[in-house]
């Protein structure tokens, strides 16, 4: 709830008390005039005072809550905050197609890619058993038809399946 309508509403409920308290204050006057007038003889009963103590202290705690109301009504409305987000799809992993029209020695060496995401180039002439041209050829070709990337890294290269 905004700060203005609690203002609002405090000022409601405040407006309330001090007619029911004037009200109060009216029979009690009326009680204390019918029963003190006959015991006291006049307008000197002690109970007036007290009556009026007590509702000028009931009063003065409403002026505050008035206040209070009065600060709420005319203070500026708190600045909203947005916080904008920065929201970060995930790609769905590409499947690679279209692995027809690839020589069997090409297909050989982007499943072993696929298995391990990511690899040193040194490590795949190693482990497939081609000489390192041959390599960078089916490499290159892997390349230009968009499956794999190669980045440098030191004296060789690390070979990343493509998103």
């Amino acid at each position: 709830m905004e700060n203005k309508y609690v203002g609002y509403l405090l000022f409601g409920i405040s407006i309330l008390i001090v007619l029911l308290v004037m009200l109060f204050n009216s029979t009690l006057k009326e009680i204390i005039g019918s029963s003190c007038g006959l015991a006291h003889g006049g307008d000197s009963c002690p109970m007036y005072d007290t009556v009026t103590k007590q509702t000028y202290l009931a009063l003065g705690i409403i002026g505050v809550l008035i206040i209070v109301a009065l600060i709420l009504i005319f203070s500026k409305p708190q600045e909203k905050i947005i916080v904008k987000t920065k929201t970060i799809e995930k790609k769905p992993q590409k499947k690679i197609m279209n692995t027809d029209e690839l020589k069997p020695e090409e297909k050989k060496v982007l499943i072993f890619i696929q298995a391990n995401k990511t690899i040193f180039q040194a490590d795949l002439i190693e482990k497939i058993g081609f000489g390192k041209a041959k390599m960078t050829r089916i490499l290159d070709r892997l390349e230009g038809k968009g499956f794999v990337e190669r980045k440098r890294r030191g004296m060789t290269n690390v070979v990343v399946l493509k998103d």
